[in-house]
C-alpha cells in the first residue's frame, strides 16, 4: 500500500462524568450537592476529571511539537470524515476505541490510557508518557498494528451495522425476543432475551459476562462436575485452581465471531437447540424477526447506534470487510 504522509492528528475524547453532570445541573456546586445528597463520593468524580485533563493537556503539549492537531468529542464521530492524511489519537476508556474504530476507515489509531489506576486499558497500549513514540512511528511509516475485524449485521432491506466489540439483537425493552434462527444447517424458532455476537476484541467484555453467569450457575446447581474434574487434576494441584482455570474467557480468532443466546425459553413453539456457535467466512448466522415492534440491533453497547429489527426483517451476521488498526508499542 502506498504510504500517505500524515499531516494532521485528530484527538478523540469523551466528556468526563463530572462534565456530563455539570451540563445537567448547570454548575459544579449544584453537581456536588446532588452527588453528596445521594451519599456518593464527589471527590472521586473530581479526581477522575482532574487526572483526565492533566493527561489530555500533557498529550496535546507533546503532540504540538511533532504535528498539527485538533480535538473532537466522541459525539461528533458519526458525522466526522477522517482522511488518510490523519493520525487518530484516542484518549479515554476502552469503549471509546471501539466507538472510534467504526469510523476510522483503517487509519492507524494510537490509543492512550489517561488513568491506569482506573481503566483496564485492554485496547489502550499507550499512556501520556510514551504515546508520542507511537505517533512518530506512524509518521515514519515504521509501525506495527493490531488489526481488528468488525462484525456486521446486514438486513434484507439493504441496511447494515458494524461492531468493533459486539452486536446485540433482541428487544428494545424488557420483553422476550421472538425470531427464527438458522445456523450450521439447522433452523428453529426461539424466544429469549436476545443474542450477543462478539468479535475477538470484544470477547473479554459483554460476552465474557455470559460465560461467567453460565459457569456460576453450573457451580451452584451441578456440584457433581467437580469430582469429575478432579480426575484430570495434576499431582499436587489444588481443586480451586483447576476450577479457576476452567472458567476461562471465550477464545476466538480475529477472523471469527462467537454468538450466544441469552436466557432461551423452551416451550411448545420455541426450542433451545442452537445456543452458541462460531461464525467465520464460510459459516454465517441468519435471524428472521418475529417481533411486530421493539426489535433492534445495536452495536458496542450504544443503544443510539441501532437499526430496527421487526417482522419481515432478516439479518445475516458475519465478518465485515472493514477492519481497524490499533498501533502497538
Amino acid at each position: 500500500m502506498k504510504f500517505i504522509k500524515k499531516e494532521y492528528a485528530i484527538i478523540v475524547r469523551s466528556k468526563t462524568r463530572l462534565e456530563v453532570l455539570i451540563e445537567r445541573f448547570n454548575t459544579k456546586a449544584q453537581t456536588k450537592f446532588y452527588i453528596e445528597s445521594l451519599g456518593s463520593n464527589y471527590e472521586d468524580y473530581e479526581r477522575e476529571h482532574d487526572i483526565f485533563y492533566a493527561s489530555l493537556n500533557l498529550l496535546q503539549v507533546q503532540l504540538s511539537k511533532v504535528i498539527k492537531h485538533k480535538t473532537i468529542d466522541r459525539s461528533f464521530l458519526p458525522s466526522y470524515i477522517f482522511s488518510q492524511q490523519n493520525i487518530i489519537i484516542v484518549i479515554g476508556q476502552d469503549g471509546l476505541v471501539a466507538n472510534t474504530a467504526k469510523y476510522s476507515k483503517g487509519i492507524p489509531m494510537v490509543a492512550v490510557n489517561p488513568d491506569k489506576l482506573r481503566y483496564d486499558g485492554i485496547l489502550l497500549p499507550f499512556d501520556p508518557s510514551d504515546f508520542i513514540g507511537g505517533v512518530e512511528s506512524v509518521m515514519a511509516n515504521q509501525y506495527n498494528v493490531r488489526n481488528v475485524k468488525f462484525a456486521q449485521a446486514k438486513l434484507n432491506d439493504g441496511q447494515s451495522l458494524l461492531a468493533f466489540n459486539d452486536l446485540f439483537i433482541g428487544p428494545s425493552s424488557h420483553i422476550s425476543a421472538r425470531y427464527k434462527i438458522t445456523f450450521n444447517g439447522k433452523t428453529e424458532e426461539q424466544s429469549s432475551s436476545g443474542l450477543i455476537i462478539s468479535t475477538a476484541a470484544g470477547s473479554t467484555g459483554w460476552l465474557s459476562s455470559i460465560f461467567n453467569m453460565a459457569y456460576g450457575i453450573s457451580d451452584t446447581f451441578e456440584p457433581e462436575i467437580k469430582p469429575k474434574m478432579s480426575k484430570s487434576l495434576k499431582k499436587g494441584q489444588p481443586e480451586h485452581e483447576a476450577l479457576k482455570k476452567a472458567h476461562v474467557r471465550p477464545s476466538i480468532n480475529n477472523d471469527e465471531l462467537l454468538f450466544a443466546v441469552r436466557e432461551p425459553f423452551k416451550s411448545i413453539r420455541t426450542q433451545t437447540g442452537i445456543l452458541a456457535g462460531v461464525i467465520n467466512s464460510q459459516r454465517h448466522l441468519v435471524l428472521e424477526s418475529l417481533m411486530p415492534t421493539q426489535g433492534i440491533i445495536f452495536s458496542d453497547g450504544i443503544e443510539k447506534d441501532f437499526i430496527k429489527f421487526n417482522s419481515g426483517s432478516i439479518a445475516t451476521i458475519g465478518l465485515a470487510p472493514d477492519s481497524a488498526n490499533i498501533v502497538l508499542q
